[in-house]
């Protein structure tokens, strides 16, 4: 009998190496982040859905050329006449970082570390976009939890300010246990799926109302919570001024991840 200990090793031990193309993990970041920042419309929002600071991301949309900056063209004007960067920094009164965020990125990133990071911020964003689209499409509870599975980790904000995340945690049959945990920085707690659902259910009962807060919803434990998911996955309306909030709370959370490309 063949011996499959050799098999099983692979198995437990660390992933084989990703074989990524740099210059095309590249390409598709910039076309990512143009096709995000042309449904948002805001580089702070673009830049949450990749998690990543707005000021790589203004730099990724003026390599793409979705983005022109008069500054842009001065500084590679001055470059062209041999100035040099801290004589530009001088002449146009920028700091060093606010200078780059000016201009395009003239080579591929080939750190594997950081090559990885993008390719993962790339994956991800597309499984919640697809995930967002198909629920949007067909409002189904299990819809609604391939949301919840594709959301994990992603920064959002309550209505009143208060960011959060949550995990899901795998029982032993290798499936995710029906409870999100809620990762409040100050501490943690527990949602329960029964909670998020009857929110959801709720939501569908009143299609086309427009709600200012979380309790005119519904008035269950977690609701604020439950709140911000379901606006973010497109199905409540909220006011303008509603909306405005949640979308510069949201904004806040870029200056922490610290991502690289």
């Amino acid at each position: 009998m063949k011996n499959d200990n050799s098999n099983m090793s692979l198995k437990r031990g660390r992933p084989p190496k990703k074989d990524y193309d740099p210059d095309a993990l590249m390409r598709e970041l910039i076309d990512t982040a143009a096709a995000i920042y042309r449904e948002k419309g805001e580089i702070k929002a673009t830049a949450l859905e990749l998690d990543l600071p707005p000021g790589k991301v203004k730099k990724l949309l003026i390599t793409g050329k979705v983005l022109t900056y008069p500054e842009t063209k001065q500084i590679q004007a001055l470059m062209r006449q041999g100035k040099t960067m801290a004589e530009i920094q001088h002449m146009m009164g920028l700091s060093y970082s606010a200078l780059h965020t000016y201009l395009p990125y003239t080579k591929v990133i080939y750190k594997m570390s950081e090559i990885s990071q993008n390719a993962e911020r790339v994956r991800n964003y597309k499984i919640r976009k697809a995930a967002v689209d198909t629920l949007m499409a067909a409002p189904t509870e299990g819809h609604l939890w391939e949301c919840i599975v594709a959301f994990q980790n992603y920064p959002f904000h309550t209505v009143s300010g208060l960011p959060f995340s949550y995990t899901l945690k795998e029982g032993r049959n290798g499936e995710y246990t029906k409870e999100l945990f809620i990762d409040r920085r100050e501490n943690s707690k527990s949602l329960a799926w029964s909670s998020v659902r009857m929110v959801f259910e709720r939501a569908l009962e009143q299609q086309g109302a427009v709600f200012t807060r979380p309790k005119e919803l519904a008035d269950v434990q977690g609701v604020s919570y439950t709140f911000s998911l379901l606006w973010r996955f497109g199905m409540i309306s909220v006011p303008e001024e509603t909306e405005k909030k949640l979308k510069e709370n949201g904004s806040k959370r870029i200056h922490l991840s610290g991502g690289s490309i």
